[in-house]
């Protein structure tokens, strides 16, 4: 199989996904049913992103070529990967390495988020009949030559145990910051907002955190988030508000809210569903250093970094936890 070839599943991949075919407007659907988190705005989001990001050919053909390992006559490679469910199609891109890569991919797909991946797959098999071995679903995932894993700190440990002895990329917990200033714009609010907001928070990529100048005025930061009120109407996300809310409450603990997003004084840069945490710095190179040292940490949002309002909007060589995942499996 070309690149060539590949370029081309791929961008009519990206072109369905885009489309109003009466099929995957039907599983976008089931999706959302079997998962409250999955709303159709942001299963839309996340199929919009993957279409334009990592779909367009000039994208592809750029991020291909660089890895020149991948043009080498190498024996094709069983690569197993467990992906996450946390935001719709999230282990798209794990996935994605791997049929570019050629390796035969064994994916264990999360309860989460099976309906959205397997219909991907079933359409690429449906197309490309003789490309269908490459990509199998299975339940368990023995006798690979490599592993790619995606999981939380615990399952992480489990993750180190089993695959230990074989050429692996493990992920753990991971969460986004930004540090303001005081002189963004509304628009930047704004696009920090999305940055906090979408998918309820739940990415990786989502800012959970804040740090800010002592002094700070949180009136236009809280008026900004407004634009994501409506998720107060959602009602896993509403019961994740009051149970936090209640929380703090009880510890009498000083917060800030505009009655869909609670803000909080924390040293933790993760927070839970409905809760922005927040910290002082007094200067911010130090802090810039300091955050960017952290293993734990996706991205750095704010002025000099990842720009406001794109934190979700990954390219192709935004790997996750900053691990080369097409090189990785490129050199097997």
């Amino acid at each position: 199989m070309s690149s060539t070839e590949k370029v081309a599943a791929l961008v009519r991949l990206g072109q369905y996904l885009t489309s109003n075919d009466p099929a995957l407007l039907a599983v976008k659907e089931r999706a959302y049913q079997a998962n409250g988190w999955f709303t159709p705005e942001f299963i839309d989001l996340a199929i919009s992103q993957i279409a334009e990001n990592f779909l367009e050919a000039a994208h592809l053909n750029s991020w291909i070529n660089a890895y020149p390992e991948l043009t080498k006559n190498k024996p094709a490679r069983t690569v197993g990967i467990v992906t996450a469910g946390n935001i719709p199609l999230v282990g798209f891109h794990d996935w994605l390495c791997g049929f570019v890569s050629g390796h035969n991919v064994r994916l264990k797909l999360s309860s989460k988020d099976v309906i959205l991946m397997q219909h991907v797959l079933d359409k690429m098999k449906e197309w490309h009949p003789e490309w269908a071995e490459q990509t199998t679903v299975q339940d368990m995932l023995k006798n690979c030559d490599a592993y790619i894993a995606t999981g939380s700190n615990n399952s992480s440990r489990y993750f180190e145990y089993y695959f230990a002895q074989y050429p692996h990329i493990i992920r753990r917990n991971r969460t986004s910051v930004a540090i303001l200033t005081g002189e963004e714009t509304p628009a930047e609010l704004e696009g920090l907002a999305d940055d906090i907001s979408i998918y309820f928070g739940l990415g990786c990529r989502n800012v959970t955190k804040v740090f800010v100048p002592e002094g700070y005025d949180f009136s236009q930061l809280l008026e900004a988030q407004k634009k994501y009120s409506y998720l107060a109407d959602h009602n896993k996300y509403k019961n994740n508000y009051d149970y936090n809310l209640a929380l703090i409450l009880l510890n009498n603990s000083p917060y800030m809210s505009n009655e869909s997003m609670l803000l909080q004084e924390a040293a933790h840069i993760f927070s839970p569903i409905s809760v922005l945490n927040y910290g002082y710095y007094t200067d911010k190179d130090t802090l810039a250093a300091e955050l960017q040292a952290n293993t734990a940490l996706q991205c750095l949002v704010g002025r000099g970094f990842t720009p406001f309002g794109t934190a979700q909007q990954p390219s192709l060589t935004d790997y996750a936890d900053g691990v080369d995942t097409l090189e990785f499996l490129s050199k097997l």
